[in-house]
């Protein structure tokens, strides 16, 4: 087989450079030495079918070594390939990991498939370093809107290892359906689970799929998902919504909702797309309910963060509402969106008494919290361009971007009739490369280093399947990948080079059912499904 060289690496490196000398033949000679440390991530490299190893009969021929220097930093890695040895060295054990995803990419595309016939692999001499430029390199999965069974998230967690991406939001809540078995209320999944139909297309859309939708995850299931992200040295983060985006729950539990404004008796999880007008109650009730529901997510979730949401919250039903009216002045709140503010604080302050962060969407920036109300370890996930963020990050808060011009990749991808149900702006293959997540504005404020990195969101409203979902990502999230790893402002027709020469080909082995460059397959459009395009 042909010796690979390293001009292909997706994300790019920050350094390589090719050796001398022959090759590296990766085959049932090669001994696997993991040094303390890096031994999970040999495990997961013995688990990879298609890559040999020796089985301890006779001598090895050569080693491929795993090790630890702290010296290098968080995530950081160094790879060094003679004819002899491939020695991996990772700052931490997540570098090993990454330094191995290098590795991997320097084998043909059949080393991506899940088995095959034993082979020998070639690898060119040659030295790799490299360190990430964003620590936050994630993707957001809406299993709300539509339901994805374990496995399909299991996978997702693949291809985002592949692209060095470290960070699944899993969006478990919406108005559509609660995604997340919480024992002390079963309604939650027995009702809030299930909607009876579903709106085919954008909420202007004649069309609906007149079957019953839904699903969720038992506590096993998300532990399963937690340790599987966590070989992968991806952290999993919860995102339950409040107070917006709730209808589901309301449906489950209507003393939830504004009851003394609205009937909530005959209320449904919600089949249609949009944002709902129902909303939380202000009421100790609800905030201890939703303290009970946070218990069990932080008991199989140990990730740092803790995402409440907190966005598109019309306040109609609050203004309406005696019991939110009097929690306003109780508590001393000039109007509706600082009673909004006086409940995002509260989870604020709540997580942070159990040793964990609150992420919101930019609009928890509303009613004031910027005002010393949110404690110092509450991050912003800027969605509506980059203005929420650069507010936070002045005000000293740590920032996720994704805009949503760029980032929202349920978005089109060209314009024209081909693209399947198209929704919103143009974020073309381009224009999420050259997205640059730190404005001028806080690189002259000495602020850029609250900047925590970036995160493509994918909802899924009209991406019912795990092949529509694939079309939307890919390969958009490659270029996301490198942006967030490499960081921005590389050369277009450098990435484009190699996606289409050396990346596309591996996703074609992993079964990823990508957007070709030159528009969509005949099977991959959506004829009759209206979307909503903005030109």
């Amino acid at each position: 087989m042909s010796t690979i060289g390293w001009a292909g690496l997706v994300p790019r490196a920050r350094e390589e450079r090719e050796g001398d000398g022959p090759p590296f033949v990766w085959g049932s000679g090669t001994a696997l030495v993991a040094g303390a440390g890096a031994r999970g991530v040999a495990r997961w490299l013995r688990g990879r079918s298609v890559l040999p190893f020796h089985d301890g009969e006779g001598e090895p021929h050569n080693t491929l070594e795993l090790r630890l220097d702290g010296e290098l930093g968080a995530e950081s890695y160094r790879l060094d390939v003679t004819a002899e040895r491939a020695l991996v060295v990772g700052g931490d054990a997540a570098g090993v990991f990454w330094g191995v995803q290098t590795l991997r990419q320097a084998l043909p595309p059949a080393a991506f498939r899940r088995a095959g016939p034993a082979r020998e692999w070639r690898i060119a001499p040659g030295r790799v370093q490299d360190a990430p430029r964003f620590a936050w390199r994630g993707l957001l999965l809406d299993v709300a809107r539509h339901f994805m069974p374990k496995d399909g998230v299991l996978r997702i967690l693949d291809l985002l290892a592949a692209h060095k991406l470290n960070v699944l939001q899993l969006h478990l809540t919406d108005d559509q359906g609660w995604r997340m078995e919480i024992h002390r209320f079963p309604r939650l999944t027995e009702v809030g689970a299930w909607r009876r139909r579903t709106r085919v297309g954008h909420r202007a859309s004649p069309l609906w799929d007149e079957r019953p939708h839904g699903g969720y995850y038992t506590q096993d299931d998300l532990r399963e998902i937690v340790a599987y992200a966590a070989e992968r040295h991806i952290t999993v983060v919860p995102e339950i919504e409040l107070p917006g985006h709730s209808q589901a729950a309301i449906a489950a539990y209507p003393e939830l909702g504004t009851t003394d404004a609205v009937d909530m008796a005959a209320l449904e999880v919600w089949t249609d797309w949009g944002v709902s007008p129902h909303l939380l109650a202000p009421t100790d009730e609800v905030l201890r309910f939703y303290e009970q529901v946070l218990e069990e997510v932080l008991d199989v979730f140990p990730s740092p963060f803790v995402h409440i949401g907190g966005d598109e919250t019309p306040k109609d039903q609050w203004r309406a509402s005696a019991v939110a009216q009097a929690r306003m002045a109780r508590e001393g709140l000039r109007d509706e969106d600082a009673l909004q503010a006086w409940m995002v604080r509260h989870f604020d302050r709540w997580l942070a008494g159990r040793g964990r962060r609150m992420a919101g969407w930019d609009e928890i920036l509303q009613g004031g919290t910027l005002d010393g109300g949110l404690t110092p370890g509450a991050v912003v996930s800027s969605w509506r361009g980059y203005e929420g963020g650069v507010a936070a990050a002045e005000a000293g808060h740590d920032v996720v971007m994704c805009p949503e011009h760029e980032l929202y990749l349920d978005r089109r991808q060209a314009p024209g009739e081909d693209e399947p149900v198209p929704l919103g702006y143009v974020a073309s293959l381009r224009d999420v490369y050259e997205m640059r997540p730190v404005p001028a504005r806080l690189i002259e404020a000495g602020c850029e280093g609250r900047v925590l990195g970036v995160q493509a969101n994918m909802w899924t409203e009209c991406t019912e399947s795990s092949q529509r979902v694939d079309y939307q990502l890919f390969p958009r999230l490659a270029a996301v990948a490198e942006v967030a790893w490499t960081g921005p402002g590389g050369d277009w027709d450098d990435f484009a080079e190699r996606l289409e020469r050396a990346h596309l080909p591996r996703l074609e082995a992993l079964g990823v059912e990508y957007r070709p460059p030159s528009g969509p397959r005949p099977w991959q459009r959506r004829p009759g499904i209206p979307g909503r395009p903005l030109e």
